[in-house]
């Protein structure tokens, strides 16, 4: 353990500290393109944040190289050569897109290539536990399209829901989280020294997205670009296809005792199955939602748009930040939910702990449509947002304008709201300054609402 956390430690900082001059340069190398319609920030914010990232993949693989304990990986494996040539190739197609604005079925080529190259040098799915059916071997082109599937549907995932600042590389660090859990778990638990590629896959990972999180979280100062976006989706896909395809279930010797404790133990051979698909599932079900939004509209599944999961939830309400940590939320109760009942899965309390948890998350997403009414004696105890100022009431007060000016043509002497005041009860754009802190699209400046 200690190795892997000094593994850790390393590549987080590594990242951070190369991700201040990584922002310099994309300044002087023009990586900051103009706002588009879909952006939720407002300033032109340095791309190529990906930079740092693969230097910090780079530096993570070489210290695990020179530890005793984690340079046997690198011996009796292929899969760390394997995933630094992938990782290159995504990496490199993700730094011409960060400045030229490359075709998107050029990505995809890409990215295709690229895992191909793992497979080519080893990592690949060479069987999968099916339920009810044992353990399946698969044919050599079955293994590669099944492979090369994952990769590209996992990197476009995490690709996807890079839309808020900290949002993908929060989400990608709590999921590497999870899975290094369960990758541990079997190395050190089961003795299983196939499994210690991914984990230390997961680890790098954590690594990556903690290092890059400060420079990263709102306000942002550097994106990561699909130099990074990319980059941390193939490093996640490459640990879910090591543990899920490298690993033979039938060594762990579960089934002994009784028929139902048979059952019971056998849920750590299904959840590799499983956890590679709840670790990227909000991503996963942001991309899904996208294609059949876009197609649904005549659209190509390639167009960008303003529907995403965070962009629904400033829509509704939410701030910048509470949106990333609503996104967050559901991240980490999907991945160790999973987690936890692949450890033990006769425990009703795990899944009563689940459903009471996805409820708070329901009650936090409808947050917004609550409107408290604060009584006066308890104003000086809540939020400036909660107060009845001049008889006004509080959500009359988020529409009510910043500037003293406008302020002024718009209320009277005494608050009371004059024929041109906003309706409190009017929507507001999307991405526009005054619903709960949500940024403007427009220019800079820019603070209209809809009335």
């Amino acid at each position: 353990m200690r190795e892997y956390l000094l593994t850790l430690c390393i590549t987080a900082a590594v990242t951070y500290l190369l991700t201040g001059p990584v922002r310099k340069f994309a300044i002087v190398a023009g990586a900051m393109p103009e706002i588009r319609a879909r952006d939720v920030h407002r300033e032109p914010t340095p791309r190529l944040g990906g930079i740092a990232m693969f230097f910090g993949l780079c530096a993570g693989l070489l210290v695990a190289d020179h530890l005793t304990n984690l340079n046997e990986v690198f011996e009796k494996s292929n899969e760390p050569r394997a995933l630094l040539s992938g990782a290159a190739l995504i990496w490199l197609i993700g730094v011409l897109d960060d400045k030229f604005e490359i075709d998107a079925l050029i990505k995809l080529g890409g990215q295709m290539i690229a895992a191909g190259v793992m497979v080519m040098q080893g990592l690949t799915i060479l069987w999968l536990p099916v339920p009810l059916v044992g353990t399946v071997a698969l044919t050599q082109w079955q293994g590669t399209l099944l492979t090369v599937a994952l990769v590209v549907i996992t990197i476009n995932a995490v690709n996807f829901v890079d839309g808020l600042d900290g949002l993908a590389a929060g989400m990608v660090c709590i999921a590497s989280a999870a899975f290094f859990m369960y990758a541990y778990r079997i190395w050190y638990s089961y003795g299983i020294e196939a499994a210690a590629p991914a984990t230390l896959f997961a680890a790098i990972l954590m690594g990556m997205c903690l290092g890059f999180l400060p420079h990263n979280m709102h306000p942002a100062r550097i994106f990561m670009g699909d130099s990074g976006s990319m980059l941390i989706g193939l490093v996640l896909a490459a640990g879910a296809i090591s543990v899920t395809g490298q690993v033979d279930p039938d060594i762990m010797r579960l089934f002994s005792g009784s028929e139902r404790n048979a059952v019971h133990q056998m849920v750590p051979v299904y959840i590799p199955l499983l956890m590679p698909l709840t670790i990227i599932a909000i991503p996963a079900a942001d991309l899904i939602l996208a294609i059949v939004r876009r197609t649904w509209r005549g659209q190509s599944p390639f167009a960008a748009d303003r529907g995403h999961l965070h962009h629904r939830l400033l829509e509704i309400g939410h701030s910048h930040s509470r949106a990333v940590l609503i996104m967050y939320f559901w991240s980490a109760l999907i991945a160790f939910g999973a987690l936890t009942y692949s450890v033990n899965a006769a425990s009703m309390w795990i899944v009563l702990g689940v459903v009471i948890l996805s409820a708070i998350g329901l009650a936090l997403l409808l947050l917004p449509r609550f409107r408290p009414r604060t009584p006066r004696w308890a104003e000086a105890f809540v939020p400036p947002r909660y107060r009845r100022r001049g008889g006004l009431p509080a959500e009359a007060q988020e529409a009510r304008p910043q500037d003293a000016e406008a302020a002024d043509g718009q209320y009277g002497p005494t608050g009371a709201e004059q024929p041109a005041a906003v309706d409190a009860q009017s929507p507001v754009t999307v991405g526009v300054a005054g619903a709960n802190g949500a940024t403007a699209i427009g220019g800079r400046g820019s603070s209209k609402v809809r009335i």
